[in-house]
């Protein structure tokens, strides 16, 4: 070891920067500027609690004002002989209580009042909640019991109304990122501020999480460029946010190619679907007021955690939502009128024979309007190739199916109720006949089926009837297949 070298150990910066009085609370006015007013009148409850989410300072305001009460300076974790802090997560049972129980009539020995701060107090058992409810009920008076957790429902409706009662809440990203840039300023860590914000909305809420976060990625940053957007980003497992913003375009655009494309290269590159799905949901909602018209996909995106194939899950959510390029046809014409059939202009043949000369507009018969079928033969492979482009999960359902076409009726076999209840979905018949439209196939009928389609061959048809259905394979005069 090197003469002069720092052998101090780090002091991690949640730590160091934990408040050490009410005035360096973040977030919390509402609470805080009661307790300060209270102590100032020496109004000091016999019993607090104090309730929120992780990381929000329950039990450092704890401290703090354990100190503040008995008047005693606090710069230090140094535990003090008159405040006892009880983990209730180790010491739940009634014999534990009964040990505090008995403790609590002896005096303090150099501060004003005995405090006792028991953290996680909803950890405590049922019996051990009925002996706490004596000593809550007549407490010593130079006793003050301040109670802390995360689950005020677990805490029985008996000691609540028995304590004051303060609930913090998460703390905001903005104020989040404020502080970050503060503790960053003070111990000379460069962060740029893109960098500040994406780990103040990782800290969910939580001082402790974010400014933690903000010590990891100073170990990781190099002194030239330090904690940079990237490096949070790559050290997170984050979508770049060039991505992000990517994908949000093309479901905006209709680009259900770009969509595809770039989850398929975030998914090699190690990019988990939930973390993509959570930062789509972030940005989905900061842009919301502005375009209220996404409220369906995020209400799709929080879908994909629940999915047993969030990949998949993801993906169907993005392509549902993209708009359609053309036809363009409104939710209430999808209502009406759920299997369109027709997206060109159909062909008008009239018989002149039935045109009488007489122009009196009562005796016009109405002509007939004949449906035209074209005699272009039927390309399967030209429509499976176009629904792979426009609706990659219409064309997944299609590969799978049979079909047959004749006299303009195109059957479709789906061999399962799933397919066929996604052939029967309104948006994905329509872009199947805007695909038969642009085959030459404008009025082509569409039937399904949710039985597999039976084989050509006659023995085959009948061993599929028996059997229950089947797949079409050759079968020769002797009984082999091939």
């Amino acid at each position: 070891m090197k003469k002069g070298e720092n052998t101090s150990a780090h002091t991690a910066l949640y730590r160091k920067y934990r408040p050490r009085s009410l005035d360096e609370i973040v977030s919390q006015n509402h609470a805080t500027d009661i307790l300060r007013r209270s102590l100032k009148q020496g109004k000091i409850s016999h019993a607090y609690l104090l309730t929120g989410p992780k990381g929000v300072g329950k039990t450092s305001i704890a401290r703090v004002l354990a100190h503040e009460i008995n008047q005693l300076p606090y710069s230090n974790d140094e535990p003090h002989l008159d405040i006892i802090e009880i983990d209730a997560a180790s010491n739940n049972g009634v014999e534990d209580v009964r040990e505090l129980r008995d403790r609590v009539n002896l005096t303090p020995i150099a501060a004003i009042r005995k405090i006792y701060i028991i953290d996680e107090v909803h950890m405590l058992s049922k019996p051990a909640f009925n002996a706490l409810l004596k000593t809550l009920e007549e407490p010593p008076a130079h006793v003050v019991f301040i109670l802390a957790t995360t689950d005020l429902h677990k805490v029985p409706a008996t000691i609540i109304s028995r304590t004051q009662h303060f609930a913090f809440h998460a703390i905001s990203r903005v104020d989040l990122a404020t502080q970050l840039k503060k503790i960053a300023k003070g111990e000379d860590i460069k962060a740029s501020d893109e960098a500040l914000d994406i780990i103040a909305a990782r800290g969910d809420g939580s001082f402790r999480n974010a400014i933690s976060l903000l010590d990891q990625m100073s170990g990781y940053a190099d002194g030239k460029e330090g904690i940079t957007r990237e490096l949070v980003e790559s050290t997170l497992g984050f979508a770049p946010a060039d991505a992000v913003d990517t994908l949000l375009g093309a479901v905006g655009n209709g680009d259900v190619s770009t969509i595809i494309g770039t989850l398929n290269t975030l998914e090699n590159e190690g990019i988990q679907p939930g973390t993509l799905t959570d930062q789509l949901v972030e940005a989905v909602r900061d842009q919301l007021a502005e375009h209220p018209q996404m409220i369906d996909l995020l209400d799709s995106l929080l879908d994909v955690a629940r999915s047993s194939h969030p990949q998949i899950k993801l993906l169907i959510a993005l392509i549902a939502s993209a708009k359609p390029k053309a036809p363009v046809v409104t939710k209430a014409a999808v209502a009406t009128k759920p299997y369109p059939t027709v997206i060109e202009a159909p062909v008008i043949v009239i018989d002149k024979a039935e045109i009488k000369s007489d122009t009196k507009t009562e005796e016009t018969p109405v002509p007939q309007l004949k449906k035209t079928i074209s005699n272009q033969p039927f390309d399967w492979q030209k429509l499976l190739d176009h629904t792979k482009k426009e609706q990659v999960v219409l064309y997944s359902v299609l590969a799978k199916c049979g079909y047959d076409y004749a006299d303009g009726v195109l059957t479709l076999y789906a061999g399962r109720k799933f397919n066929k209840t996604k052939l029967d979905e309104p948006r994905y018949r329509l872009v199947l006949t805007d695909a038969l439209s642009k085959m030459g196939q404008p009025n082509v009928e569409i039937i399904t089926h949710q039985t597999t389609k039976l084989p050509s061959d006659e023995k085959l048809a009948r061993v599929a009837e028996m059997m229950g259905g089947g797949v079409e394979v050759s079968l020769d005069e002797g009984g082999d297949s091939k």
